[in-house]
Formats: C-alpha cells, sequence, structure tokens
C-alpha cells in the first residue's frame, strides 16, 4: 500500500468526498474485525486519501455499534499516519452557530459500553492523552478554513456521549455548566484509538442544533440536524480540499511517538500472538 496516506473518517452527512478520484475499495480483515465498509483509497488534490464511513453506506450502523478498533486499525495497516474526522454535533453554546464549524481540541467522556483500546490480553499500555488533538494537525485545519463563508471555531470542548438517543434537557443543562462546547456520539474512542496508533488527529465538528437546551430553538430532532447538514458538509470538504494543498505530515511530531515509554509491559512476556495480532501499532518497538 502506499504509505504517508491521510485518512479521512466521515459520519452524518458525509458518506463521500467530492474531488476524491478512487483507485480501489478494500475490504479489511483486522484482528479487531470488519471496519464500518469498505475502505476507499485515491487522490485529492493530487494527496492520497483513505475515506471511511464511520456509520457504513447507507447510514446503517448506531453510535455505540461502531467497531471503533477495527476502523482505526485499518487505517493503520494501510499507511494511515494522519486522520481527519468529521462529525455532525450539536451546539452548547450559542456564539456556536448551527452551520459553524468547530476545530476541537478536548474531550469529556460520557460512554458505556465502548472498546476504547488495543491493548490487555498480556500487554499493559498507558498513553499520555492529555492533550487528546494532534495541534499541528489542527492548526492546519484552522488555516484551511479562513476563507470558507461560515465561522470557524479554533478551539472547543466535545462531550461524547453514548447515544443512540439525544440527551435530556436536564442533561444539556449539565454538560453546560461543565463548560463543553460541542456534543456528539462518536468521536472520543477515535481520537483515543488514534492516539494509541501513533497517528495524527483531528477533528471537524459540524454544528448542527443547539441540542435541547436552548428552549427557544426547540428540541433537537434528526430533520434539524439533516436540514444543517449539506452546507456544513459542503464546507467541511472545502476546508480538506484546502489542507490538502499545503499539509505535510511530520514525522518528528509526538503524536508518532505516544508510544515511546508508555508500554509497561516486558516485551519478553508479551504473547507472541500479541505481538502478531498489534504488528502495526506495536512492531517497531519490538525490532
Amino acid at each position: 500500500m502506499a504509505q504517508n496516506r491521510i485518512g479521512i473518517i466521515g459520519g452524518s452527512g458525509l458518506y463521500q468526498m467530492n474531488n476524491v478520484t478512487i483507485t480501489d475499495e478494500v475490504y479489511v480483515d483486522t484482528p479487531f474485525g470488519s471496519p464500518s465498509d469498505a475502505v476507499i483509497l485515491g487522490e485529492m488534490d493530487q494527496c492520497p486519501v483513505a475515506f471511511l464511513p464511520r456509520h457504513g453506506k447507507g447510514h446503517r450502523i448506531l453510535p455505540h455499534e461502531i467497531n471503533y478498533r477495527a476502523n482505526i486499525f485499518a487505517l493503520k495497516s494501510m499507511g494511515v499516519n494522519t486522520i481527519i474526522s468529521v462529525s455532525a454535533v450539536g451546539s452548547m453554546r450559542k456564539e456556536i452557530k448551527p452551520g459553524d464549524l468547530v476545530m476541537v481540541d478536548q474531550f469529556v467522556d460520557r460512554t458505556k459500553v465502548r472498546e476504547q483500546t488495543f491493548f490487555g490480553n498480556g500487554v499493559a499500555a498507558h498513553v499520555s492523552f492529555a492533550d487528546p488533538v494532534c495541534d499541528n494537525l489542527r492548526n492546519a485545519l484552522v488555516q484551511a478554513s479562513q476563507h470558507i463563508a461560515c465561522d470557524v471555531h479554533s478551539t472547543g470542548t466535545y462531550v461524547c456521549i453514548e447515544g443512540p438517543m439525544f440527551s435530556s434537557r436536564a442533561e444539556s443543562s449539565i454538560y453546560r455548566s461543565w463548560g463543553v462546547d460541542v456534543i456528539g456520539m462518536t468521536n472520543y474512542q477515535e481520537a483515543k484509538l488514534a492516539r494509541e496508533a501513533e497517528i495524527c488527529f483531528a477533528t471537524i465538528a459540524l454544528a448542527t442544533d443547539y441540542d435541547c437546551w436552548h428552549k427557544e430553538e426547540g428540541a433537537v430532532d434528526v430533520a434539524m440536524v439533516v436540514a444543517t447538514m449539506k452546507k456544513n458538509v459542503v464546507n467541511a470538504q472545502t476546508a480538506i480540499s484546502s489542507l490538502l494543498t499545503t499539509y505535510t505530515d511530520n514525522a518528528e511530531c509526538a503524536c508518532h511517538q505516544s508510544l515511546n515509554g508508555a508500554i509497561m509491559t516486558d516485551p519478553s512476556c508479551i504473547p507472541d500472538d500479541q505481538k502478531k495480532k498489534l504488528a502495526p501499532i506495536l512492531g517497531k518497538y519490538f525490532n
């Protein structure tokens, strides 16, 4: 496979990328099961890309059903060192309006039943996650979004809930009191697993609604989300296209060394089957 591909994970409303010359669709078998769908390989603005629809084609997979480990592992095994994750979110702030883009820099996890580490089964590793998003990539996305016809927020905290229901008004008010900026159901596990896989990761959050805390706007529903989605998706695609014309992966980025010093288990005690299973992630530390 070609190396240094940029991975793009699309969510609600972003099931494919425009201006991509598709060269292949690959169904990847991973040690963690099947990804959400085939990985679409191609070129966008002469940059190799790998696109994966997180909910599958036709949006058939709920947020808690997504095989996040398989998705990130598949992209890693295909030479992806950088992932841009695009996700619809609710706004928790008046100043973040439906139609705005938010380049998330922090996360709060409120999920309950999801697998969110590659480790265990004889491998103990504790990776730093104080700054969950690659600042180099996030800043590049901010710069690439300067000429988009919407407001772009350079930082924001994303609270990730289990779903698939939207929040109650009481929950929404509590999350607002925590100081979060947007609410969604998918990006936390992606960020965490990308860090374990030593992949630079950033999120473009597409604000579609005011959740349900803003009583004047009414309770959020799917119709409200879809109504704002088309404009948001075009803006996200424009930002990504602009980024690809200038962005170069930095091999020295700290994201690419996040496992250095994080593996607690003596290599001689790690089962051979685990070494083989995790070779795309851990292989360089055992060679």
